[in-house]
C-alpha cells in the first residue's frame, strides 16, 4: 500500500486549524488503496498552533508535528516538511483553507496516471487587491524571461510531488528560495489542476507586500544571473547617447547656437553626471543583491532548526 504524505506549513493558524484538519482527513479517508500521514510544520507561531496540532496528534498517530525553533518563513517551513516526509507521494497545502482539499483526489488521480509533479493553478482569488493581482502578472512575466524556468502564471505551492522528485529536491541547498521554482527547475513531467481559491478560514494573510516583493527578488536572483547583465545593456544604450549628446553640444557651440537652445555646457554635464550616477547606484544595488546571496550561502548555516522537544513523530530521512 502506498503512503501519501501531506505537508502543511502553518504560521499562527490556530483558530482555523481544527476545521481545516477535519476537512482534510475526511477527503484523505476516501482515497482508495493508500495510507496517509499529515506533517504539520509550525513556522515559529506565536499563537496556539502547536498546541492544537499536539492535541490532534494525541488521538491520531498519523499526525506529525515539525516545530521550527523560530519563524524561518513559509518557503523554509515547506522545505522542512518535504525533507522529512516519508510518503511515496507528497502533497503540500496551506493551512489557511484557501486551497481546496476537495481537489486532492484529482491530484492523486493524476499522480497515479504517471505524473511526477501535479501543480495547482489558481484561477481566481477572492478579495485579491489590484496591486497584488497585477504585481503577480508582472512577476511571472519577468521571472520566466529572466530565469528560463517556466512558471505557469498563478501556479501555487499546492502540489503533489513523487518520491523521486523529493530525493532530488533534498539535494538543493539554497537559503533564499522559492519552492515551486526549484521543483519546476528539476524538470520532471508536470500536470496541472486548476482551482478557485476559497476565503481564509480565519485571520488575514501573513504575506505582506514587502514579503512578497522580497520573495520575488530572491526567486529571480536564486535562479538567474540575467540581472547582472542589465547594467551592461543600459551602458550600451548610454554610451552612444552620451557620444551623440557630446557631438550636439560641440556642434551647437561651433555653429553659434543655430537651434536657439541657449543651454550651457555645464547644464549638460550636470544632467549627464546625475544620470550616470543613478546608473552606477543601480549597478551597485544589483551586485549587492548577488553578494548578499553569496554571503548567505557561504555561511553554510542550516536551512532550519527543529525544536525536537516539541515535535512529534519525526525521524531523519
Amino acid at each position: 500500500m502506498q503512503l501519501l504524505s501531506i505537508v502543511v506549513p502553518a504560521y499562527n493558524e490556530g483558530r482555523g486549524l481544527r476545521a481545516f484538519h477535519l476537512s482534510l482527513v475526511k477527503i484523505l479517508r476516501d482515497l482508495p488503496g493508500i495510507s496517509f500521514d499529515i506533517l504539520y510544520c509550525d513556522d515559529g507561531s506565536t499563537d496556539n498552533t502547536a498546541q492544537v496540532i499536539q492535541d490532534l496528534a494525541a488521538s491520531d498517530k498519523r499526525i506529525k508535528l515539525v516545530k521550527l525553533s523560530r519563524n524561518f518563513g513559509k518557503e523554509i517551513a515547506t522545505t522542512a516538511g518535504i525533507h522529512l516526509a516519508d510518503g511515496d507521494g507528497i502533497i503540500t497545502i496551506d493551512a489557511d483553507g484557501q486551497q481546496p482539499v476537495e481537489m486532492i483526489p484529482e491530484f492523486f488521480r493524476r499522480w497515479q496516471a504517471g505524473s511526477k509533479v501535479v501543480v495547482g493553478v489558481r484561477t481566481e482569488n477572492q478579495k485579491e487587491g489590484l496591486v497584488k493581482r497585477y504585481g503577480a502578472k508582472l512577476f511571472y512575466h519577468f521571472f520566466n524571461r529572466l530565469t528560463g524556468v517556466k512558471l505557469v502564471p498563478n501556479s501555487t505551492d499546492f502540489r503533489l510531488i513523487d518520491r523521486v522528485v523529493q530525493k532530488d529536491f533534498v539535494r538543493m541547498t539554497e537559503h533564499n528560495r522559492i519552492t515551486r521554482g526549484l521543483i519546476d527547475w528539476l524538470g520532471y513531467e508536470r500536470d496541472y489542476v486548476t482551482f478557485r481559491a476559497k476565503p481564509r478560514l480565519h485571520g488575514t494573510a501573513s504575506y505582506s507586500f514587502k514579503k512578497l516583493s522580497k520573495l520575488a527578488v530572491d526567486s529571480v536572483i536564486s535562479l538567474s544571473i540575467s540581472p547582472l547583465y542589465v547594467t551592461a545593456y543600459i551602458g550600451a544604450i548610454i554610451l552612444p547617447l552620451s557620444i551623440l549628446l557630446g557631438l550636439l553640444i560641440l556642434g551647437d557651440a561651433v555653429l553659434g547656437d543655430p537651434l536657439h537652445w541657449r543651454v550651457t555646457g555645464s547644464a549638460y554635464v550636470m544632467v549627464l553626471l546625475l544620470f550616470l550616477t543613478g546608473i552606477l547606484l543601480v549597478s551597485q544595488g544589483i551586485i549587492g543583491l548577488y553578494l548578499s546571496h553569496i554571503h548567505a550561502e557561504t555561511q553554510n548555516r542550516p536551512l532550519y532548526i527543529i525544536d525536537k522537544s516539541h515535535s512529534i513523530g519525526l525521524h531523519e530521512n
